[in-house]
């Protein structure tokens, strides 16, 4: 199996993690005005979403890194999963969770704080959200990775769901 050395679960806001990178859901304007993002843009200043904002629009499957503003993480990485058009793509969400990945390496990124990016108007369940992202983490030949991957879910049922997937990844291995 391929993947980060630690894969963990945590349930809280996102943007109090000390790690390097939070990767956040972002729509194609990257205007952080939902779920994670929102409070990624309260507690570390606005200057995120500008910076955001000035490299958009995106289109879905892309994803841009800005500073972290006041935060503890030294990135965010804004992920398109979903488009305006809230369309259910897993390859879009896909393609978004590897653009993300792309960073850890030019970025030195080797701890990772990932919410469940497409959850952020319904377009994905929490499940489905969760699985698309283990099975990216895990995935043979994935792109190199950081040593260590948090899975911040917001609410019970997210962790919930955030660790049946991660319980099944590591059935799979053992």
């Amino acid at each position: 199996m391929a993947g980060p050395i630690e894969i963990d679960v945590w349930q809280g806001e996102i943007a109090e993690l000390e790690v390097d990178a939070l990767v956040v859901g972002a729509n194609e304007s990257l205007f952080m005005t939902a779920g994670p993002a929102a409070s990624v843009r309260r507690l570390g200043g606005e200057p995120i979403e500008r910076a955001a904002v000035d490299q958009g629009p995106l289109r879905p499957g892309q994803a841009v890194a800005t500073e972290a503003g006041t935060l503890a993480a030294a990135y965010v990485i804004h992920a398109v999963g979903v488009g305006h058009d809230r369309i259910r793509d897993r390859e879009r969400l896909v393609a978004a969770i590897r653009s993300t990945l792309a960073f850890a390496e030019p970025l030195q990124l080797r701890r990772v704080a990932f919410s469940l990016i497409g959850t952020e108007h319904g377009v994905f369940s929490a499940a489905d959200a969760a699985e698309i992202l283990l099975d990216e983490l895990t995935r043979d030949g994935a792109a190199p990775l950081p040593e260590s991957i948090v899975v911040a879910t917001t609410n019970a049922s997210e962790t919930h769901a955030a660790g049946e997937a991660l319980a099944r990844r590591r059935a799979s291995v053992t």
